[in-house]
């Protein structure tokens, strides 16, 4: 970076997570640039594929299919791989190491496969390859196990991890239908590939779960040394099964180090499990991703999110690029933001005041149990624009007694809702103090 106060990217591969990773970096310039202290800059992209338009602007950036001269080149201080497989994603990715650049990459088969040679190679050439895009999308797992829960010995790590697999097993409890019915809709839906046995066969968990098993105990291996089953041969009767024992099936990946007696044994797998119904994992529903890591120290804990698709890969990407450049800004500064934002782009934010809220809410009258009072009440919502989704009476009261009224209401303001009950709490058949409950939808 010397002589230029910015820090030059290269991009090699401009297909859905590359265009993906464009965007994020050019739609969020300004809120990295006061995180990191400096421009974060796409400045060359190489694709073979230098016609096709990708819906993002590419103004002010070289593009072209010279990736070789990319790594060379430089203006490039650290380079992005999202070309996958392995031969020349290997040759490329340690060529960058080799000259002292650091990578950022999503290939989870070649760290799967080849992961020891490379981090040897970052290690000779003074750079540090990053890979946080390459299990669960935009869920920051593989960062969380390497700093947030690195003072804890990890028990477990157990994991939905391939959004197909577990898109399709959904389907199939919600119809009742075939798996070949399921995989045929997801293809037309652009979930699962046309050769879909990287996911269906669980190979593609397989992955994932060896970078896991690497992060959280320090094990060295290849995915083809765990033992890995599909989903292929569930049936809708399996299914139906688990429910009536109170159970779902889902595609876990799961890694374990057995400590006690003697020499620690790891325990890695893939293969349909049955989990209980009531369990955070048995919830996770659709295409989304879940993992579940026990730590010593910290105990259960759950990272959910999207497990893939252009803009969450994309944020995981970009992380890692910020994450670099914030080391490359450590050894030119020596400090990095406490606050993930640089001191002097803090500012005062007005804050929204509670009244301007707009949402639905659930509100507890306790009321005499007498004849009007409702009209009484929906009258004064009702003055206030607030109407009624809807209303529940529990039961009777003993004469002169009261008893409790249950409303949802449809979106409002809060402001109106606090108005509409000042009056209610005024009525004389209204008994106690209403209590009025927040709806949050967006969860």
């Amino acid at each position: 970076m010397s002589g230029r106060d910015e820090i030059g990217v290269g991009l090699i591969g401009l297909g859905t997570i590359g265009t993906g990773v464009a965007k994020v970096l050019q739609r969020n310039a300004a809120e990295i640039e006061a995180r990191l202290g400096c421009p974060l800059r796409l400045v060359r992209i190489a694709d073979l594929d230098t016609e096709r338009d990708r819906g993002v602007s590419l103004d002010g950036i070289r593009f072209d299919s010279d990736a070789e001269g990319l790594i060379d080149d430089p203006g490039v201080d650290l380079v992005v791989e999202l070309i996958g497989g392995y031969d020349v994603a290997q040759r490329l990715i340690t060529r960058a190491l080799s000259a002292g650049k650091s990578v950022v990459t999503a290939n989870k088969a070649l760290l799967a496969l080849h992961g020891k040679a490379l981090f040897d190679a970052a290690e000779k050439g003074g750079a540090d390859i990053a890979f946080e895009a390459s299990v669960g999308g935009g869920i920051p797992i593989l960062r969380s196990l390497r700093e947030g829960l690195n003072a804890n010995r990890i028990e477990s790590v157990r994991g939905i991890i391939n959004g197909t697999t577990n898109y399709i097993l959904t389907e199939m409890e919600r119809g009742g239908e075939d798996f070949e019915v399921v995989l045929k809709r997801a293809q037309e839906l652009g979930y699962a590939e046309a050769d879909p046995s990287f996911d269906v066969d669980g190979i593609d968990a397989a992955h994932k779960i060896t970078l896991l098993a690497a992060m959280a105990f320090g094990a060295e291996l290849t995915f083809e040394e765990v033992p890995t089953e599909g989903i292929g041969q569930i049936e809708p009767i399996d299914i139906d099964a688990a429910a009536e024992f109170g159970f779902r099936i889902k595609l876990l990946a799961i890694t374990k180090l057995h400590r006690e007696g003697g020499e620690p044994r790891l325990e890695v797998r893939v293969h349909p499990t049955m989990v209980p119904a009531s369990s955070l994992l048995a919830k996770v529903d659709g295409s989304m991703n879940a993992v579940a890591v026990a730590g010593d120290a910290v105990g259960p804990t759950l990272f959910y999110g999207a497990g893939a698709g252009e803009l969450p890969t994309a944020s995981a990407v970009v992380a890692d690029l910020i994450e670099l450049a914030r080391e490359r800004r450590r050894a030119q500064v020596g400090r990095v933001a406490p606050l993930s934002y640089l001191p002097h782009t803090m500012r005062p934010l007005p804050l929204l005041p509670l009244g301007e809220l707009e949402g639905r809410a659930y509100l507890r009258f306790q009321v005499l149990d007498r004849p009007g009072v409702l009209a009484q009440i929906g009258a004064l919502l009702g003055d206030q624009g607030i109407s009624i989704e809807s209303l529940i009476q529990k039961g009777r009261a003993e004469p002169g007694g009261s008893v409790p009224v249950l409303v949802l209401t449809h979106p409002a303001s809060e402001a109106a809702i606090r108005r509409a009950l000042d009056g209610i709490d005024q009525l004389p058949d209204v008994a106690a103090p209403t209590r009025f409950v927040r709806i949050e939808e967006d969860l």
